[in-house]
């Protein structure tokens, strides 16, 4: 390896970690690389906002690597530029939410995800965009516009960590953070052919929140261009915490070990469309399914597979819990009836659900994800992974708000067309977005495998196993990077 300032922003986070480490590259060479790609690309992609100014980082970068001089270092991500995604906290920054109400909120102190990537040693490069209060995987909003498809400028970046994969995948940041409650790390992964990762629940514990003890279904976790750096960077971001009393006690420096594996004779389950329940664009199950053969190619039993549970059930057991874990965070800023004009629709749909909740609805819906939980236990007993779409559609126009109809059927809600994603979560199971590959439209697809119950480093290693075997399909590069 020959660092240069010409290529160091293609390098591995795992690589470039060694190489700052080794005195190869310089943090502050870096981030002048890392300055010049933003000034370059991001114009276009609109994937990182609220830029810290380019003098204070450089400054930074120097600082960095005279502790190195010293002998002395941070940890994994020494020097690593890092943005945060818009919704979670980080000092002196603003945590604008995407919200034109909260767009001069300024944070006072770190939330628990920035505190330890600043303590792994990232210097934070800015925040990344999101839709308005992480609702909806397109993002966009009425604070920064929208960001834009790193394969395509006039298409969706998913969400809502959308900022957070375009950056990754336009060579704008070695690795990313993102959260995830409706596929937020998997969507927009598998639409800008990255990998994201949402961890078990209680894996990353997100602080500071209203309730530490029944929002459940929201996480934090990683995105990055390689599953190595993923789970480097999981190894960094999780571990339990005093404030978070679910969170998962395990050392999280087992995502730091080797992900080499054998993984012939593991069985996966192909979920596909759940037998023509959910409504899916064309292209997409054979794109999925082009994917799987990777699989059978190393050896795994891939068989078909079906939930133990009626779908439409699961879904509203999704809807009653969405209901019950979102429409408090839009009533606390309708206190404020003058608020509510600049609240955008879909918010406000959650809060008038919300109003009509009921307690006994809320432990049925708990009964009920129970039940679910209890059948995909059922369902690993002859699985030892699962897998199903990352998205029921293509990236669509950036200017349209969400897919009014899919593959000829009519969205009933403005996140029906997600549907997809809602297993995981629900079940609370680790999973994986992996580049699937792409579209006669030349649009990139992601396939999401779920794991078993805290079975977050079995599934990085199949992961890792999957990239290894088709490297010419992950090494491809968004135009014009």
């Amino acid at each position: 390896m020959n660092p240069s300032a010409t290529n160091i922003i293609d390098f591995s986070a795992k690589d470039l970690s060694r190489a700052i480490h080794q005195r190869q590259v310089s943090c502050h060479e870096l981030m002048q690389a890392t300055l010049t790609q933003v000034d370059r690309l991001n114009p276009e992609s609109n994937a990182i906002v609220s830029r810290v100014d380019p003098e204070v980082l450089l400054r930074q970068a120097h600082d960095r690597d005279a502790q190195l001089a010293r002998g002395e270092s941070m940890g994994w991500m020494h020097g690593m530029p890092q943005a945060i995604k818009d919704l979670a906290n980080v000092q002196g920054l603003r945590t604008s939410l995407g919200s034109p109400l909260m767009k001069d909120s300024v944070a006072a102190e770190d939330g628990l995800m920035a505190q330890r990537m600043k303590a792994s040693g990232a210097i934070v490069i800015g925040k990344t965009n999101t839709p308005e209060f992480g609702l909806g995987s397109h993002t966009f909003n009425e604070v920064f516009g929208a960001t834009r498809n790193a394969w395509n400028p006039h298409k969706s970046a998913g969400g809502s960590s959308g900022g957070a994969a375009v950056a990754l995948a336009r060579r704008m940041l070695p690795v990313a953070d993102g959260s995830d409650f409706m596929g937020s790390l998997r969507n927009p992964a598998g639409w800008n052919h990255v990998f994201g990762m949402r961890p078990s629940q209680g894996r990353v514990p997100m602080q500071p929140v209203p309730d530490a003890f029944i929002a459940q279904l929201a996480t934090e976790g990683p995105m990055a261009r390689h599953v190595a750096d993923l789970a480097q960077l999981l190894s960094v971001q999780a571990g339990p915490h005093p404030a978070s009393p679910l969170s998962l006690a395990d050392d999280p420096a087992l995502f730091a070990g080797n992900l080499d594996s054998d993984p012939k004779g593991q069985r996966v389950g192909w979920l596909g469309d759940l037998q023509g329940y959910l409504p899916v664009e064309d292209g997409i199950l054979e794109v999925c399914q082009s994917a799987l053969k990777s699989f059978t190619d190393m050896g795994c039993a891939v068989d078909e597979a079906q939930l133990g549970m009626p779908p439409e059930q699961i879904w509203q057991t999704w809807l009653v819990w969405r209901q019950a874990l979102v429409g408090p965070r839009i009533a606390t800023l309708l206190l404020n009836p003058a608020n509510r004009a600049h609240i955008k629709a879909e918010a406000l749909w959650e809060h008038e659900q919300f109003l009509t909740l009921t307690g006994a609805q809320l432990m049925a819906g708990s009964a009920s994800r129970t039940r679910f939980h209890h059948s995909m236990l059922a369902l690993f007993e002859k699985f030892d992974v699962l897998a199903i779409p990352v998205s029921q559609v293509w990236p669509f126009d950036v200017t349209q708000r969400w897919p009014q109809s899919v593959a000829g059927r009519t969205m009933d809600t403005y996140h029906r067309w997600m549907e997809v994603v809602i297993y995981a979560t629900l079940a609370g199971l680790p999973s994986i977005s992996l580049p699937a590959g792409f579209g006669t439209n030349g649009l990139p697809m992601g396939l999401a495998l779920i794991g078993k119950p805290q079975g977050d480093w079995a599934l990085l290693k199949l992961a890792h196993a999957y990239e290894k075997a088709s490297q010419e399909l992950i090494n491809r590069r968004p135009p014009g990077v």
